[in-house]
């Protein structure tokens, strides 16, 4: 890379891989310079099956967007993701050191050890630990205790494990691309970084990220995260379906499910109902009619079933979501999915993708739910990248991000 600030967000994805290049601009949106992407080969449900296809995968659509952007990158914020990623919130108490008892970067950082000390299993390692609120001498709902004054700190946290091979194997992967890892973030917290504003923390909401084979749901509220979590399924389940009902190839009911899918009969005016699309059976020469009502009726009970599932979850959560439910991910641009969901959750449902309130630049190209992760690691790769150059302090979650990555390089 040249001298000048450049953010690299990295989307590596079950079916596909999108790379987006930004710079700061002038008025502290990304500036979005080059995109790219391609088709996903060697990944199941999160995890690398192959780093050589992988790869590869992630050599093209780099790519694409370097000779878009005219920039050479080096170096990428990546996301993880895992259908055996573990979240639960963790409380820690410490007593604030010296005679001031004014509250230090220390004395944050080992409330935040306490908070987090856990036993894992054999193999699995804490992939994050994201501040939820600190409590100084029982004043709770505080965001920054540095420089207060009190004798006891109490730190909450939502602690993130995963098994360590799946970070090691996808780092592999990336560095056969010739890429370095800036940072690797948990692909639901990548997801809000472009598709929630502080409005949405603050006041409460839902996000879900539905990918071709892994759904997060990630719950937001009183400015921070409450639960996380991860579910075996995405879209490619509607794909199953379609192939299965109407005796067609995968890759015919992955077209059949792009351009003519819907999981909302209401939707569909009367001529659409009985419009016909024209399939070819596998082992079949001649092709026959079907009307997308019939297509509609396969896909409309998989959407509702996993929705539900996974409003039961978010049920489990005390917490509410006054700015409702926001959807992002490949899996979320099937017509009717938006307002499946708004039902099945009753709560207000939008889609989330990139705006021009953060971003700029090759904006109409991201304004896609499914660009939602990757515009949101460029966003997160910038604002790592100022803090760096400006060197402006780090908050307490930064610094410790940024000693967990330090310490898994020495025991990579």
């Amino acid at each position: 890379m040249s001298n000048e600030i450049y953010a690299v967000g990295l989307d590596v994805g079950t079916s596909r891989v999108r790379c987006v290049i930004g710079e700061n601009a002038s008025d502290g949106r990304v500036n979005i310079v080059g995109v790219g992407e391609s088709d996903s080969k060697g990944m199941r449900r999160g995890i690398v099956t192959s780093t050589e296809a992988v790869s590869e995968s992630i050599r093209r659509a780099v790519s694409e967007a370097e000779r878009v952007s005219g920039i050479e990158v080096d170096s990428a914020t990546v996301n993880i993701s895992g259908e055996h990623f573990q979240a639960e919130n963790k409380a820690g108490v410490v007593a604030v050191a010296g005679a001031t008892k004014e509250i230090s970067e220390d004395d944050i950082e080992r409330a935040i050890d306490s908070a987090s000390a856990m036993p894992l299993q054999p193999g699995w390692e804490i992939a994050d630990r994201l501040p939820q609120e600190y409590i100084v001498d029982g004043q709770d709902g505080i965001i920054e205790p540095l420089g207060m004054t009190g004798s006891r700190l109490e730190a909450r946290i939502h602690v993130i494990t995963s098994p360590s091979a799946g970070r090691q194997n996808l780092i592999k992967a990336i560095g056969k691309a010739g890429l370095d890892v800036e940072t690797l973030v948990i692909e639901p917290l990548a997801a809000a970084a472009s598709a929630i504003n502080d409005d949405d923390r603050e006041y409460g909401c839902a996000l879900v990220n539905m990918g071709a084979e892994i759904t997060s749901l990630s719950i937001y509220s009183r400015g921070a995260i409450q639960h996380i979590a991860v579910f075996p399924f995405g879209s490619t389940h509607f794909t199953k379906d379609v192939a299965v009902g109407l005796r067609v190839s995968i890759p015919q009911a992955n077209r059949i499910k792009h351009d003519y899918g819907c999981v909302a009969k209401y939707l569909l005016s009367d001529d659409e109902r009985q419009e016909v699309i024209e399939i070819q059976p596998v082992g079949r020469t001649e092709t026959r009619g079907l009307s997308k009502e019939i297509l509609c009726d396969i896909m409309q009970p998989r959407a509702i079933e996993l929705l539900q599932h996974i409003s039961r979850e978010a049920r489990k959560v005390p917490a509410q979501i006054s700015s409702g439910v926001i959807l992002t991910g490949g899996g979320a641009m099937v017509r009717g999915m938006c307002e499946i969901a708004e039902q099945v959750f009753d709560a207000p449902t939008r889609l989330g993708y990139p705006e021009d309130d953060h971003f700029s630049g090759l904006l109409e190209q991201v304004q896609s739910p499914a660009w939602a992760v990757a515009s949101g690691l460029a966003s997160i790769s910038l604002e790592h990248s100022l803090k760096d150059e400006h060197g402006h302090s780090m908050s307490a979650g930064r610094r410790v991000a940024e000693w967990f990555e330090g310490f898994r390089k020495k025991i990579k």
